[in-house]
Protein backbone atom coordinates (compact mmCIF):
# COMPACT_ATOMS: atom_id res chain seq x y z
CA UNK A 1 0.00 0.00 0.00
CA UNK A 2 1.48 3.33 -1.01
CA UNK A 3 1.75 6.62 1.22
CA UNK A 4 -0.67 8.01 -0.46
CA UNK A 5 -3.45 5.18 -0.58
CA UNK A 6 -5.93 4.75 2.62
CA UNK A 7 -7.50 1.60 3.12
CA UNK A 8 -11.00 2.05 2.29
CA UNK A 9 -14.06 2.00 5.41
CA UNK A 10 -17.46 0.97 6.33
CA UNK A 11 -19.11 4.39 5.25
CA UNK A 12 -23.32 5.32 5.94
CA UNK A 13 -24.48 7.96 3.78
CA UNK A 14 -27.46 9.63 4.75
CA UNK A 15 -29.67 12.77 4.27
CA UNK A 16 -28.99 15.72 6.25
CA UNK A 17 -32.09 16.09 7.92
CA UNK A 18 -32.29 18.85 10.90
CA UNK A 19 -31.65 16.87 13.65
CA UNK A 20 -28.06 15.97 11.67
CA UNK A 21 -27.39 19.93 10.98
CA UNK A 22 -24.95 19.81 14.63
CA UNK A 23 -23.15 17.03 12.43
CA UNK A 24 -22.94 19.17 9.57
CA UNK A 25 -21.56 21.96 11.01
CA UNK A 26 -19.00 20.00 13.04
CA UNK A 27 -17.66 18.49 9.69
CA UNK A 28 -17.53 21.79 7.88
CA UNK A 29 -15.57 23.14 10.79
CA UNK A 30 -14.67 26.62 11.21
CA UNK A 31 -13.61 27.26 7.44
CA UNK A 32 -16.94 26.72 6.49
CA UNK A 33 -15.52 23.64 4.26
CA UNK A 34 -13.61 25.82 2.13
CA UNK A 35 -13.38 29.94 2.91
CA UNK A 36 -16.85 30.46 4.18
CA UNK A 37 -18.15 28.72 1.54
CA UNK A 38 -20.79 26.26 3.47
CA UNK A 39 -21.81 25.03 0.30
CA UNK A 40 -24.03 28.27 -0.52
CA UNK A 41 -21.55 28.91 -3.72
CA UNK A 42 -23.67 27.15 -6.37
CA UNK A 43 -27.17 28.80 -4.74
CA UNK A 44 -25.76 32.35 -4.99
CA UNK A 45 -24.90 34.86 -7.43
CA UNK A 46 -21.37 36.25 -7.05
CA UNK A 47 -21.68 38.99 -5.21
CA UNK A 48 -24.01 37.41 -2.75
CA UNK A 49 -21.89 34.94 -2.23
CA UNK A 50 -18.79 37.47 -1.63
CA UNK A 51 -21.29 39.48 0.70
CA UNK A 52 -21.98 36.57 2.84
CA UNK A 53 -18.92 34.36 3.45
CA UNK A 54 -18.52 32.80 6.58
CA UNK A 55 -21.17 33.38 9.58
CA UNK A 56 -24.15 34.34 6.92
CA UNK A 57 -23.29 31.49 4.81
CA UNK A 58 -23.73 29.21 7.41
CA UNK A 59 -27.23 30.54 8.71
CA UNK A 60 -28.30 30.50 5.22
CA UNK A 61 -27.14 27.04 5.28
CA UNK A 62 -28.48 25.90 8.84
CA UNK A 63 -32.51 27.37 7.41
CA UNK A 64 -32.26 25.31 4.49
CA UNK A 65 -31.39 21.84 6.41
CA UNK A 66 -33.81 22.77 9.35
CA UNK A 67 -36.44 23.58 6.82
CA UNK A 68 -36.61 19.96 6.15
CA UNK A 69 -35.64 20.58 2.63
CA UNK A 70 -32.36 18.19 2.50
CA UNK A 71 -29.93 20.50 -0.04
CA UNK A 72 -27.49 16.84 0.68
CA UNK A 73 -26.21 13.96 2.16
CA UNK A 74 -23.77 13.49 4.70
CA UNK A 75 -21.78 10.40 5.07
CA UNK A 76 -20.58 8.96 8.66
CA UNK A 77 -16.88 6.37 9.42
CA UNK A 78 -17.38 5.02 13.08
CA UNK A 79 -20.43 7.21 14.02
CA UNK A 80 -18.19 10.54 13.03
CA UNK A 81 -19.50 12.81 10.19
CA UNK A 82 -16.43 12.32 7.49
CA UNK A 83 -18.11 13.91 4.07
CA UNK A 84 -20.59 15.80 2.37
CA UNK A 85 -22.71 15.76 -0.77
CA UNK A 86 -24.54 18.22 -2.37
CA UNK A 87 -27.19 17.05 -4.60
CA UNK A 88 -30.75 18.74 -5.88
CA UNK A 89 -33.09 19.62 -8.59
CA UNK A 90 -31.05 21.34 -10.89
CA UNK A 91 -33.05 24.10 -10.59
CA UNK A 92 -31.94 25.26 -7.03
CA UNK A 93 -28.36 25.93 -8.26
CA UNK A 94 -28.59 29.07 -10.41
CA UNK A 95 -25.12 29.27 -10.69
CA UNK A 96 -25.34 26.80 -13.21
CA UNK A 97 -27.61 28.51 -15.56
CA UNK A 98 -24.80 31.57 -15.73
CA UNK A 99 -21.71 29.45 -16.22
CA UNK A 100 -20.12 29.19 -19.67
CA UNK A 101 -19.33 25.60 -19.56
CA UNK A 102 -22.12 24.60 -17.35
CA UNK A 103 -25.17 25.92 -18.31
CA UNK A 104 -28.03 23.61 -19.39
CA UNK A 105 -27.63 20.71 -22.39
CA UNK A 106 -31.47 20.39 -22.69
CA UNK A 107 -34.58 21.65 -21.18
CA UNK A 108 -35.01 18.49 -18.94
CA UNK A 109 -35.50 17.84 -15.50
CA UNK A 110 -32.32 16.75 -14.10
CA UNK A 111 -30.77 16.59 -10.77
CA UNK A 112 -27.57 18.20 -10.11
CA UNK A 113 -24.50 16.67 -8.34
CA UNK A 114 -22.10 19.94 -7.92
CA UNK A 115 -20.09 19.32 -4.97
CA UNK A 116 -18.16 17.10 -2.03
CA UNK A 117 -16.46 17.77 1.08
CA UNK A 118 -14.33 14.94 3.09
CA UNK A 119 -13.05 15.21 6.17
CA UNK A 120 -9.14 15.59 5.56
CA UNK A 121 -8.28 12.39 7.35
CA UNK A 122 -11.10 10.32 5.20
CA UNK A 123 -9.60 11.22 1.81
CA UNK A 124 -8.48 9.02 -0.78
CA UNK A 125 -10.45 6.06 1.25
CA UNK A 126 -13.54 5.83 -0.88
CA UNK A 127 -15.83 7.79 0.91
CA UNK A 128 -16.71 10.01 -2.29
CA UNK A 129 -17.76 7.19 -4.03
CA UNK A 130 -19.90 6.33 -1.29
CA UNK A 131 -21.38 9.71 -1.12
CA UNK A 132 -21.91 9.79 -5.35
CA UNK A 133 -23.72 5.65 -5.14
CA UNK A 134 -26.24 7.23 -2.07
CA UNK A 135 -26.80 10.73 -3.96
CA UNK A 136 -28.22 8.55 -7.33
CA UNK A 137 -30.21 6.39 -4.87
CA UNK A 138 -31.57 9.90 -3.06
CA UNK A 139 -32.59 11.20 -6.42
CA UNK A 140 -34.32 7.76 -7.38
CA UNK A 141 -35.94 7.60 -4.28
CA UNK A 142 -37.11 11.53 -4.49
CA UNK A 143 -38.80 10.63 -8.27
CA UNK A 144 -35.81 11.78 -10.75
CA UNK A 145 -34.65 10.26 -13.41
CA UNK A 146 -31.69 12.09 -14.55
CA UNK A 147 -28.55 12.71 -12.59
CA UNK A 148 -25.77 15.04 -13.44
CA UNK A 149 -22.60 16.01 -11.77
CA UNK A 150 -19.35 18.48 -13.07
CA UNK A 151 -16.40 16.49 -12.14
CA UNK A 152 -13.01 17.35 -12.69
CA UNK A 153 -10.57 15.46 -15.44
CA UNK A 154 -7.15 16.90 -14.34
CA UNK A 155 -4.37 17.29 -16.94
CA UNK A 156 -1.81 16.79 -13.79
CA UNK A 157 -1.46 14.19 -11.15
CA UNK A 158 -1.85 17.17 -8.45
CA UNK A 159 -4.83 18.78 -8.28
CA UNK A 160 -5.37 21.83 -5.43
CA UNK A 161 -8.13 20.83 -3.00
CA UNK A 162 -10.63 23.60 -4.24
CA UNK A 163 -10.95 21.75 -7.69
CA UNK A 164 -11.42 18.51 -5.87
CA UNK A 165 -14.57 19.45 -4.47
CA UNK A 166 -16.38 18.88 -7.81
CA UNK A 167 -15.60 15.10 -7.74
CA UNK A 168 -13.51 13.38 -10.26
CA UNK A 169 -14.35 11.49 -13.71
CA UNK A 170 -12.88 8.68 -12.74
CA UNK A 171 -15.56 8.18 -10.02
CA UNK A 172 -18.31 9.24 -11.57
CA UNK A 173 -17.37 6.82 -14.85
CA UNK A 174 -16.94 4.30 -12.19
CA UNK A 175 -20.80 4.45 -11.01
CA UNK A 176 -22.42 4.55 -14.60
CA UNK A 177 -21.92 8.18 -15.59
CA UNK A 178 -21.18 8.97 -19.01
CA UNK A 179 -20.02 12.15 -20.52
CA UNK A 180 -23.16 14.24 -22.99
CA UNK A 181 -21.49 17.93 -22.98
CA UNK A 182 -17.72 19.05 -22.87
CA UNK A 183 -17.02 23.03 -22.96
CA UNK A 184 -13.90 22.90 -21.32
CA UNK A 185 -11.00 20.28 -21.20
CA UNK A 186 -10.81 19.87 -18.12
CA UNK A 187 -15.43 19.95 -16.69
CA UNK A 188 -17.09 17.54 -19.02
CA UNK A 189 -20.87 17.33 -17.37
CA UNK A 190 -21.86 13.55 -16.75
CA UNK A 191 -25.25 12.16 -16.67
CA UNK A 192 -26.60 8.70 -15.61
CA UNK A 193 -30.45 7.90 -15.84
CA UNK A 194 -32.35 6.03 -13.38
CA UNK A 195 -36.00 4.68 -12.84
CA UNK A 196 -37.67 6.08 -9.69
CA UNK A 197 -38.48 3.73 -6.98
CA UNK A 198 -42.10 2.08 -7.55
CA UNK A 199 -44.23 3.64 -4.15
CA UNK A 200 -44.14 0.76 -1.48
CA UNK A 201 -40.76 -0.08 -2.34
CA UNK A 202 -38.13 -0.85 -0.13
CA UNK A 203 -34.93 -0.36 -0.78
CA UNK A 204 -32.52 -3.45 1.01
CA UNK A 205 -30.25 -2.76 3.25
CA UNK A 206 -26.99 -2.37 2.21
CA UNK A 207 -28.25 -1.29 -1.72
Amino acid sequence: MSATTKRKRDVEVVPATPERWPDVKALFGKSGACGGCWCMWWRQSHSEFEKRKGTRNRDAMRRIVKSGATPGLIAYAGGEPVGWCSVAPRSEFPRLERSRILKPVDDKDVWSVVCFFIDRDHRAAGVSAALLRAAVEFVRDNGGTIVEGYPVEPKKDHVPEVFAFHGFVSTFRKLGFTECARRSETRPIMRRRVRPRRPGHRRRSGS
